[in-house]
């Protein structure tokens, strides 16, 4: 079985784009849905819109795999499954430790979608004392002491780290030393790697900053919406105040 320590996926080597990488989980899981109820297959528009992306950006990232489809047939959703896996690099087992078990720690141990998506949780592990031994998600968790020889038994090459900011760079520096290359950071906090170590930064405050923001255009553009009538109305320009200089409904 490998161990995902010498084995990188293919994607570098074969020049595809960073923004095609980032959306192939998209299509797999598109994907793994139709496989599941037994679509033979589907249409590149099908597709897109299970993705949530155009049609053309689709037909292009396939390009860059050598898969083209099948004019008036589409996409055999089978052999996409299959390759697109292989491309990600999920057709091996990936051993992947999660430090910090807290409740996002735990929360991540409990999920249940690594094994099916080529992932295996191989330990847990957490700075506290009192933590050592309890089984979270069947597994019992150990100290950080023990954090290096524990990658190194399991040929850990993926670290997931769920501690508190504080903490973060120093469990990021462990990981690193002991020779896992590709992090996934749940820490609110930006860490600092050398060259050759990927890491993914997973802040879901910054994605509701994001949404709150998004969320504040829209009230403003509802609000200037149910403005402008009531300018027209009166013979104003909708560009212009009562005094004919000062815009009267500020642009959002």
């Amino acid at each position: 079985m490998a161990t995902g320590r010498t084995h990188r996926p293919a994607t570098r080597s074969r020049g595809i784009p960073e923004a095609t990488v980032a959306r192939l989980p998209l299509y797999l899981r598109a994907l793994t849905a139709l496989s599941e109820r037994s679509v033979p297959t589907v249409s590149s528009e099908e597709l897109a819109a299970a993705a949530g992306v155009n049609s053309a950006k689709l037909r292009k990232d396939f390009s860059y795999l050598g898969s083209y489809g099948t004019r008036g047939v589409g996409y055999d959703v089978e052999y996409l499954v299959y390759q697109i896996s292989r491309e990600l690099g999920l057709t091996q087992d990936w051993p992947v430790v999660i430090v910090g078990i807290g409740n996002l720690g735990a929360a991540l141990a409990n999920y249940g979608g690594f094994a099916s998506r080529g992932f295996r949780v191989a330990a847990l592990i957490d700075a506290d004392p009192a933590m050592a031994g309890k089984p979270v998600a069947g597994i019992p968790v150990q100290h950080t002491d023990e954090l290096e020889k524990i990658i190194q038994d399991n040929g850990v090459s993926i670290g997931v780290i769920a501690t508190p900011a504080g903490a973060a760079q120093q469990v990021c520096d462990r990981l690193v030393a002991a020779g896992v290359t590709s992090i996934l950071n749940f820490a609110p906090t930006v860490l600092s790697v050398p060259d050759g170590v990927d890491v993914r930064k997973v802040d879901l405050s910054i994605e509701l900053q994001i949404l709150a923001f998004h969320e504040q255009r829209k009230a403003g553009e509802e609000a200037a919406a149910g403005a402008l009538p009531a300018t027209a109305a009166r013979g104003e320009s909708a560009d212009q105040g009562p005094d004919g200089d000062v815009p009267a409904v500020m642009p959002a």
